[in-house]
C-alpha cells in the first residue's frame, strides 16, 4: 500500500506543477514604470543631480541649480536641528528656575551654626514650558528622521549638506551653551 501512496503523492505534485500559472506574464506599461521607480533607489553613495527624489515624490531634483537649492535647504535644516536641540536645553534650564531654596540651620564644628541650603528644582507636567518642550521635542524628532531619510538617499551632496549643517549649527550655537553651563556651575 505504501508504494501506491507514494505514487499518489508524485501524481499530486506533478498535477500541481502543470496547473501553476507561467511566471513570465507580460508586464503592462504601468507595472514597468513601477519597477523602474523601485530600481531607482540607490544603495551606495553617489554624486549626481538627475532624478534625485527628496522626501516627497513631487520634490525631484534634476538640475545643478535645484541641487544647490536643496543643499542649502538641507544645510539649514540640519543647522536648525542643532539649534533646536540646544535651545531646548536652554529653555529647560530657564523653566527650571522655579527653584526653592530651603535654608536650615545645622550645627557646625566648635558650636558654630552653619546654614545649609537645599534646592528643589521642579517643573509641572501641565505647565506651558513643559508643553512647549513637548511640541519642540516632536518637531526635533520629525526633523531628525527627515535628516536621516535625506542621508539615506545616498546622494553625496545631500549627505555633505546634512553633516556640514549639523557641524555648523553645533559650532554656532554650542559655544553659548558652554558659557551658560560655566556660569550656572559657578554661581552656587
Amino acid at each position: 500500500g505504501r508504494s501506491h501512496h507514494m505514487g499518489m503523492n508524485m501524481d499530486m505534485s506533478g498535477g500541481d506543477n502543470s496547473t501553476m500559472p507561467p511566471h513570465h506574464h507580460p508586464t503592462t506599461s504601468s507595472d514597468h514604470s513601477h519597477d523602474h521607480m523601485m530600481m531607482m533607489m540607490p544603495m551606495t553613495f553617489y554624486f549626481g543631480f538627475k532624478n534625485v527624489e527628496l522626501l516627497f515624490s513631487s520634490l525631484v531634483i534634476n538640475t545643478a541649480g535645484e541641487m544647490a537649492g536643496a543643499f542649502v535647504a538641507v544645510f539649514l535644516l540640519a543647522m536648525f536641528y542643532e539649534g533646536l536641540k540646544i535651545a531646548r536645553e536652554g529653555l529647560l534650564r530657564k523653566s527650571q528656575v522655579s527653584i526653592r531654596y530651603n535654608s536650615m540651620p545645622v550645627p557646625g564644628p566648635n558650636g558654630t551654626i552653619l546654614m545649609e541650603t537645599h534646592k528643589t528644582v521642579g517643573q509641572q507636567m501641565l505647565s506651558f514650558p513643559h508643553l512647549l518642550q513637548t511640541v519642540l521635542h516632536i518637531i526635533q524628532v520629525v526633523i531628525s528622521y527627515f535628516l536621516m531619510l535625506i542621508f539615506m538617499t545616498y546622494n553625496g551632496y545631500l549627505c555633505i549638506a546634512v553633516a556640514a549643517g549639523a557641524g555648523t549649527g553645533y559650532f554656532l550655537f554650542s559655544w553659548k551653551k558652554a558659557v551658560v553651563v560655566d556660569i550656572t556651575e559657578h554661581c552656587h
